[in-house]
C-alpha cells in the first residue's frame, strides 16, 4: 500500500482489477453462539471483589478470562455479519479516499525518511469503518464530568504538601517520580506560584457491560493526544453515514460532533493573552523522533532564563511551553533533560502542564483520591463529589492485603498499573499473581511504585477495522476520552470546559486492555437516545455470556 496510497488522490471510483482486501483472512468468521448443555444446570458465575474494600463503586466482573464473553453480533443495534461484502468494499475506498484527501494520515514506520521531510511516507490513520453505539446518556455524563474534573485536579496541584506526602514513598522506588519531587520541592523552596495555569486534558472512561456504568480508566493531564486525528475521525464518520447510512439504519446526525482541536487551539490562545507580550511566542517540546520544534535536549543548549524570570529560546520570549513530551523517562535520557525541565519550571512561561499537574496526574494520586474523605478536601459541592465517584473503580494501594490477597488469587479481575503515561506498562493476568508473589517474597519497597485497579470489562463488539488499506473483521472493545480545558489566571477563571472526545479501538483477543497506539484504530460513538434499546443490546450480551459460561462449566 506504501506505493499505491497516493494515486487515492486521483482515482474516483475503486479499479475493478484490484481486491481492496490484503489480508490472509479478510473477513473472518465470528464464532456461532454456543448452545448450553441441557443435562447442566445453566449457572452465571460471579466473582466479585472484596465488598469490604469497595468505596466507591460496585462493580462486579462476570468473570476471570470473561473479556471476551461480553460479545454480541450487533454492537451498533443491527447485525454487521448482514452487510453486503460489496458494500463494505465501497465503504472501505471511499473512506480511504476521505482521508487522503482530508488529511486523515500519520508517518509510516515503515518508510525510513517518515517525518524528515513533508509528506513523505504518510499512510492513512487506522479506523474502524462503522462508529460504536454509545448510550446518550452515559455520552452526557462524561461531559458533564469534564469540568468537575477540570476543577479538582487544579486544586490538587495547589496542595503541594498533599502531592508531597502522597508520593513519598514512591519516590523511594521511582526514579522518574522522585526526580520530578525533586523539582516540585524546589519551587516551593523558591516560592513559586503560578499565576495563570493552564490544562488540556483527557479523561479516559469504558462502558462495563455488567453494571451498564460508565467508569474512569485514567486522567491525563499531560500530552493529551489525539484532538486533531479525533475530530477528522469524525468527520468521516458522518460524512461515510450520510452516504451510506440510510440503508444501514444509522443517523448519521447521531455521531456527535467534534471540536476538541478548535477548543484546545483557543484555549491556548487565550492563555497567550494573558500573558500579554505580543512578541512572545509558543514552545511545544516533543519527542527527538517527531522532529518537531525543540526537544528538552536542544532547550538545555538553547533556553535562557533572564532575572525577570522570563523564558528565552534563540532570543524569543516563550508565553507557553506545552510539553508533548516529558511524560515518560525515556524522553530523559541524560541530565540535559532535567536540567531543562527545572528552567522552564522556574521561569514565568505558562506550563502545560506545570511540574504540579504533572504529579497530580500520576496513578497514586488517583488511587488517593479515590479514598473515602478525600475528595471533600477538595470539591465543596456534595453533588459534585457524588458524580466523581460515580465513575470511579476500585483502587487500592499494595498495602491493602486484603485486595492483594485477592488478586494474587483471581489475578484477571485486577491491573497493576505504575506511575507511567503512553500506554504498554501495566500488568495484567497470571504477571499480575506473579509480580505480587516476588513483592511479597522479597519485602520489597517497590511495592510503594504501583497500584492495583479493579478490572474493567467493556462491550466487545464486531468491527471492520482498516489499517494500511486492509480490511479486517474481527471482535474490538472501544475507550472513551473527554477532553477539558482549564485556564485561571490568579482568581479569575477564564476557561472550563469540556472540549470534544476521542473514541479508540482495538482488537479483543489481546489479554491487554489498554490502547496502545500501536494497536488502536481510531472511530467515533454513535449514540443511542432510548436507554431500552441500550438495556437489549446489553441483555443480548449478557445472554451470551450465561451460554459460553455454562459452556465452560461443562
Amino acid at each position: 500500500m506504501g506505493s499505491s496510497h497516493s494515486s487515492l488522490c486521483l482515482t474516483l471510483a475503486p479499479p475493478q482489477s484490484t481486491p481492496l482486501f490484503f489480508p490472509s483472512k479478510p473477513f473472518t468468521k465470528f464464532p456461532t453462539p454456543i448452545h448450553r448443555n441441557p443435562s447442566k444446570p445453566t449457572i452465571m458465575a460471579q466473582s466479585s471483589l472484596p465488598t469490604s474494600s469497595l468505596p466507591t463503586s460496585s462493580f462486579s466482573p462476570l468473570k476471570s478470562k470473561s473479556s471476551d464473553l461480553q460479545s454480541v453480533g450487533g454492537g451498533l443495534g443491527f447485525e454487521i455479519h448482514a452487510i453486503e461484502e460489496d458494500v463494505v468494499e465501497k465503504m472501505v475506498y471511499d473512506a480511504l479516499v476521505w482521508c487522503s484527501l482530508n488529511g486523515l494520515l500519520v508517518g509510516d514506520r515503515a518508510v525510513q525518511r517518515s517525518g524528515t521531510l513533508p509528506g513523505v511516507g504518510i499512510v492513512h490513520a487506522p479506523f474502524s469503518l462503522l462508529p460504536m453505539s454509545f448510550p446518550a446518556s452515559r455520552w452526557k455524563q462524561a461531559c458533564e464530568l469534564a469540568p468537575i474534573f477540570n476543577e479538582l485536579f487544579d486544586r490538587v496541584s495547589l496542595d503541594a504538601k498533599f502531592l508531597q506526602d502522597s508520593l513519598s514513598r514512591t519516590k523511594k522506588v521511582d526514579e522518574f517520580t522522585s526526580r520530578l519531587l525533586d523539582i516540585h520541592s524546589k519551587m516551593i523552596e523558591i516560592n513559586k506560584i503560578e499565576e495563570i495555569r493552564l490544562g488540556l486534558h483527557r479523561s479516559d472512561y469504558m462502558l462495563d457491560v455488567q453494571t451498564n456504568q460508565l467508569l474512569q480508566v485514567e486522567f491525563n493531564t499531560i500530552s493529551s493526544s489525539f484532538p486533531g486525528l479525533s475530530c477528522l475521525v469524525s468527520k468521516l464518520h458522518r460524512n461515510l453515514l450520510h452516504h451510506y447510512g440510510s440503508p444501514l439504519g444509522l443517523d448519521h446526525s447521531k455521531v456527535p460532533e467534534n471540536a476538541a482541536v478548535d477548543k484546545f487551539a483557543e484555549v491556548l490562545a487565550k492563555a497567550w493573552t494573558e500573558y500579554n507580550n505580543p512578541r512572545a511566542v509558543v514552545l511545544f517540546v516533543v519527542q527527538p523522533e517527531e522532529r518537531n520544534i525543540r526537544t528538552l535536549a536542544e532547550l538545555d543548549a538553547l533556553a535562557e532564563l533572564l532575572p525577570d524570570g522570563t523564558l528565552t529560546v534563540n532570543g524569543e520570549t516563550v508565553a507557553i511551553v506545552y510539553f508533548r513530551a516529558g511524560y515518560t523517562p525515556a524522553d530523559y535520557p541524560s541530565e540535559a533533560e532535567w536540567k531543562a525541565r527545572l528552567l522552564i519550571e522556574q521561569s514565568s512561561a505558562v506550563k502545560c502542564p506545570s511540574v504540579a499537574y504533572h504529579l497530580a496526574g500520576t496513578k497514586k494520586i488517583q488511587q488517593e483520591l479515590a479514598k473515602p474523605g478525600v475528595l471533600e478536601r477538595f470539591v465543596d459541592d456534595k453533588n459534585d463529589v457524588e458524580k466523581l465517584r460515580k465513575c470511579f473503580t476500585g483502587l487500592w494501594s499494595l498495602d491493602n492485603s486484603d485486595v492483594v490477597a485477592h488478586a494474587i488469587e483471581k489475578p484477571d479481575l485486577y491491573v497493576m498499573k505504575p506511575q507511567r503515561e503512553g500506554g504498554g506498562n501495566n500488568i495484567y493476568g497470571d504477571d499480575v499473581r506473579e509480580t505480587l508473589l516476588r513483592l511479597s517474597k522479597e519485602q520489597s519497597e517497590e511495592v510503594a511504585a504501583y497500584i492495583l485497579m479493579q478490572r474493567i470489562f467493556p462491550i466487545v463488539f464486531p468491527a471492520f477495522l482498516i489499517r494500511d488499506g486492509m480490511c479486517h473483521k474481527d471482535h474490538a472493545l472501544s475507550e472513551l476520552g473527554v477532553y477539558g480545558a482549564y485556564l485561571r489566571n490568579k482568581v479569575n477563571v477564564i476557561a472550563n470546559e469540556q472540549c470534544g472526545y476521542l473514541m479508540r479501538t482495538k482488537v479483543s483477543s489481546s489479554t491487554r486492555v489498554v490502547l496502545q497506539p500501536d494497536l488502536l484504530f481510531w472511530t467515533v460513538c454513535i449514540l443511542l437516545e432510548s436507554p431500552k434499546k441500550f438495556s437489549q443490546l446489553l441483555a443480548r450480551i449478557c445472554r451470551l455470556s450465561r451460554l459460553i459460561l455454562n459452556f465452560e462449566a461443562s
